[in-house]
């Protein structure tokens, strides 16, 4: 079974920026080559001696940007040697300015050496970083039992793979259960508490009864963390469903969370559910929380999405209208809404300020009898 993974691929997506420590765009690597390019064919077409030896001077800082210590050296060898070649009428450089260059060629290969390993550990790093993230949010299958599953996550802070949301779908003995939810915080300080939660959702799944029981096995794990806290109490927003074997109704649970969104047709409605407060703040009394349950026809699909996705503000201060936009932008393949979510969600709010997790599932009735 084929598994489709939550990350943003580091090619499809980097919101890095090169300034903020993606790689380079290829117009960067290839200007110090045309550059030296250009400089040779300037002074061999002209008929007059330019004074533009200068220029090869700024070439050894800009191989800094992408190239490693060889190719730095090599084009910084270049440099030097295009200075005494009389062809390129560039042979009449003083002393001082063969120093000046040597100085510089010689500092910018040392600065691509330290820069390369800072490089190379940056990039072990992000990948400890994305197996952590795929230890807490792991890749959903397309389909678990007869409910197909798409998710989509994008952390708040740039340059980071890891955050305060989290997701998972699993089967158990009593049913495929979901959970979507957002841990206090954003960000790296948020992971330990997505980790410990996720842990307890997997255990849940296949020791809990009902839906309600594994809401009261989240609420004690934060309870007991909380207690271990050098901080203020942790809490947590949560989404819960549960659907039924042959996937004819689904049971939901929300605490703190905004409830699910039900596509049917051309329409998205919320789900009417009786909210709970969030996890970790004491669901002492279990009994009283109430699990809405949801008759499903087919081609319904159920969206879950974060409160980033729902608070994103536009530059006049609106929210983000997802339920209005969400029935528009449903047309087409299912695996691809919450793509099709998340770029509008950016013309929107270009500047997503919070962790965006959406979880679309797509139950698979079996025909009537």
């Amino acid at each position: 079974m084929r598994k489709v993974s939550a990350l943003p691929s580091r090619r499809s997506e980097d919101r890095r920026g090169w300034l903020r420590g993606a790689p380079p765009p290829r117009w960067v690597r290839t200007l110090p080559i045309a550059m030296v390019l250009a400089i040779c064919a300037a002074t061999l077409l002209s008929d007059d001696r330019l004074d533009i030896g200068f220029l090869l001077g700024a070439i050894p800082p800009l191989a800094v940007l992408s190239y490693g210590p060889l190719a730095t050296a090599l084009l910084c060898g270049a440099v030097l040697a295009l200075l005494n070649v009389p062809a390129f009428q560039l042979d009449r450089p003083g002393s001082t300015d063969l120093l000046t260059i040597t100085f510089v060629s010689v500092l910018s290969v040392f600065v691509s050496f330290v820069r390369s390993r800072r490089d190379a550990q940056l990039d072990l790093e992000r990948t400890v970083a994305e197996a952590a993230q795929r230890a807490v949010a792991p890749p959903l299958p397309e389909r678990i039992g007869a409910v197909g599953c798409t998710g989509l996550y994008r952390a708040a802070q740039r340059g980071t793979l890891v955050g305060g949301d989290f997701f998972d779908v699993r089967d158990g003995p009593f049913g495929i259960r979901a959970v979507m939810g957002d841990v206090q915080g954003h960000g790296l300080a948020a992971v330990a508490t997505v980790a410990s939660l996720m842990g307890a959702f997997r255990e849940a799944v296949l020791d809990q009864p009902d839906l309600v029981s594994v809401a009261a096995r989240l609420d004690r794990r934060l309870l007991v963390d909380s207690a271990d806290a050098w901080h203020a109490e942790l809490f947590a927003t949560a989404a819960l469903l549960e659907f039924s074997a042959d996937a004819r109704e689904v049971r939901v649970v929300v605490c703190g969370n905004p409830p699910p969104l039900l596509l049917r047709g051309s329409r998205a409605t919320e789900v009417e559910v009786a909210p709970w407060t969030p996890l970790g703040l004491g669901l002492a009394d279990a009994a009283s929380i109430e699990a809405s349950t949801v008759a499903l026809c087919p081609g319904d699909r159920l969206f879950l999405a974060s409160d980033g996705v729902v608070e994103a503000r536009d530059g006049s201060g609106a929210f983000y209208p997802l339920a209005d936009r969400l029935a528009a932008l449903a047309a087409g393949e299912p695996a691809g809404l919450a793509e099709r979510v998340w770029a509008d969600l950016v013309g929107f709010c270009p500047d997503v300020d919070d962790d965006v997790t959406m979880l679309v599932l797509t139950p698979a009735l079996p025909p009537a009898r």
